[in-house]
């Protein structure tokens, strides 16, 4: 098992990503890049497919609970799948709560985008056509950058390129959490044990303060929000046996979106939890759904602005 799929496992009692990590790829063409320099974190690492480009790009969030985890963590089979079609792919780091609480990580996010905008002539990318994509924690600020696209928020000018757009066309959003206040109640009504009420839990460490102390904060770290009838494509996937971020919080999401006239689908793939988490046969990563999920970003990103 990686060291760093096995750190997050063993580690981290509540909000997880169960990606792979990217040692099935080549190496990087720009590694360690410094979309910021507030912090040592804010850095990415840019994949380019074979061609001249320029290429639409799938921008990958990393989970972990919003305290650990890093841009390693890109699954391999979804990655060269993107590659193969002509796809850049950007994995990108962003600050931990242990560094810097909410909003610190979703305007990472932001000035992730827009440095990749601002620079896409340099990577011979193409800043028209860019989706954003994240797992677990990560799901939550991809879901988030998806819906401020058109809102003045978490565009924190001090990390870079202000007046630069951080929208994107589509956003693939794995198991991500939508409103921390109700993932107690859902995980009881699932049958799963409540773990994000607590002072110590990965969702209060992020905002600073037990959750249902700063319902304020609750409401700013969710995606829903922002939704307006502008807002992007949404893919949302999630297992339907997921007790660490309990299966209503995607379907919260797809609801608020549907109701607001955004495009969205959500697939509930059985048998799978918190991504691929100790199934001996992936489900997530299964040949049939990185089509699913690959094809999803096609269709998105290779059709006109």
């Amino acid at each position: 098992m990686p060291p760093i799929r096995r750190a997050l496992l063993l580690a981290a009692p509540a909000i997880l990503v169960l990606g792979g990590c990217s040692s099935g790829l080549p190496d990087p063409d720009h590694a360690d890049v410094a979309y910021a320099t507030l912090s040592p974190a804010q850095t990415l690492d840019l994949y380019l497919p074979d061609g001249t480009g320029p290429f639409p790009l799938v921008i990958n969030i990393h989970g972990g609970g919003f305290r650990m985890g890093d841009k390693d963590m890109l699954d391999a089979p979804i990655a060269e799948a993107l590659l193969a079609r002509g796809i850049a792919v950007a994995s990108i780091d962003y600050r931990l709560s242990d560094e810097a609480k909410f909003p610190a990580a979703i305007e990472d996010a932001k000035a992730a985008v827009r440095y990749l905008r601002a620079n896409a002539g340099r990577y011979r990318l193409d800043p028209e056509r860019f989706l954003v994509f994240g797992q677990s924690a990560g799901g939550n600020l991809a879901s988030l950058v998806g819906t401020t696209g058109n809102a003045a928020v978490f565009d924190n000018h001090a990390l870079g390129n202000p007046g630069v757009s951080s929208k994107v066309n589509a956003v693939i959003d794995w198991f991500g959490p939508s409103d921390f206040l109700q993932m107690d109640p859902q995980a009881r009504e699932q049958g799963c044990p409540p773990e994000h009420g607590a002072a110590d839990s990965p969702e209060s460490a992020y905002l600073g303060a037990p959750i249902a102390s700063v319902p304020e904060k609750v409401r700013a770290a969710s995606p829903m929000t922002y939704i307006d009838r502008e807002d992007p494509p949404f893919l949302l996937q999630k297992g339907s046996e997921d007790c660490l971020v309990p299966v209503g919080q995607s379907k919260l999401l797809k609801q608020a979106l549907a109701t607001a006239g955004v495009p969205v689908a959500l697939d509930l793939l059985e048998g799978a939890g918190h991504g691929d988490m100790g199934l001996s046969t992936p489900i997530f990563l299964s040949q049939s759904n990185v089509e699913r999920v690959v094809a999803f970003a096609e269709r998105h990103l290779k059709q006109a602005p």
